[in-house]
């Protein structure tokens, strides 16, 4: 976030700098993704930094090492998103206006699972139509193979793991169509 002093070797602006260089206007909207996301080794480094980035009575002198002078943030909009906010330093909440969306639920999983990504893995893995069948019933396990996950990235994974183990299957002449029952689901889930 905060570039490093010119002093160094192969030194640079650091990222807010880059993103003020990049869009060359000064009150951009900046994403902050996955804030709880970031290592437990740099977290008090990086959340101090997020401090000084979010902080109305900082962020009017933000000191980026590589500049070596202060640089107006005031006028910037930063949005964060966490899926967890236990990671995230108090200070770090105390600046920010939280929202709290609601997550899928495991049938809205399951309907986005059977309806679109199952089609979109199926012709990405170049499966014949019909080659690939899985009982309803078995749509519960792999929504969660592994416990609770917000959002739906994980299960795109998992869906796209079964279609390209089907397809090896397949391509190596053991099976023509491929029945996901409650019986076999553990052959093509990842660590079940």
């Amino acid at each position: 976030l905060r570039g490093q002093s010119r002093l160094h070797d192969e030194s640079e602006p650091g990222q807010i700098i880059k993103a003020m260089a990049t869009v060359a206007v000064k009150n951009p909207v900046i994403l902050l993704d996955e804030l709880d996301r970031v290592a437990a080794e740099t977290r008090a480094d990086v959340m101090g930094v997020l401090v000084e980035l979010l902080d109305p009575e900082q962020n009017r002198a933000f000191l980026d090492h590589y500049l070596d002078v202060p640089f107006d943030l005031s006028e910037v909009m930063f949005i964060a998103t966490a899926n967890n906010t236990g990671n995230i330093a108090t200070a770090v909440l105390d600046r920010l206006e939280p929202l709290n969306l609601p997550t899928y639920s495991d049938q809205d999983k399951i309907a986005i699972a059977a309806g679109f990504l199952l089609p979109q893995a199926v012709a990405e893995a170049g499966l014949p139509d019909g080659s690939l069948v899985i009982d309803s019933d078995v749509w519960e396990q792999i929504v969660r193979p592994l416990g609770y996950d917000a959002g739906i990235r994980t299960l795109q994974r998992t869906v796209a793991g079964v279609t390209r183990k089907v397809a090896k299957q397949i391509v190596m002449g053991e099976k023509q169509v491929v029945h996901v029952t409650k019986d076999n689901v553990g052959e093509y889930i990842e660590r079940w």
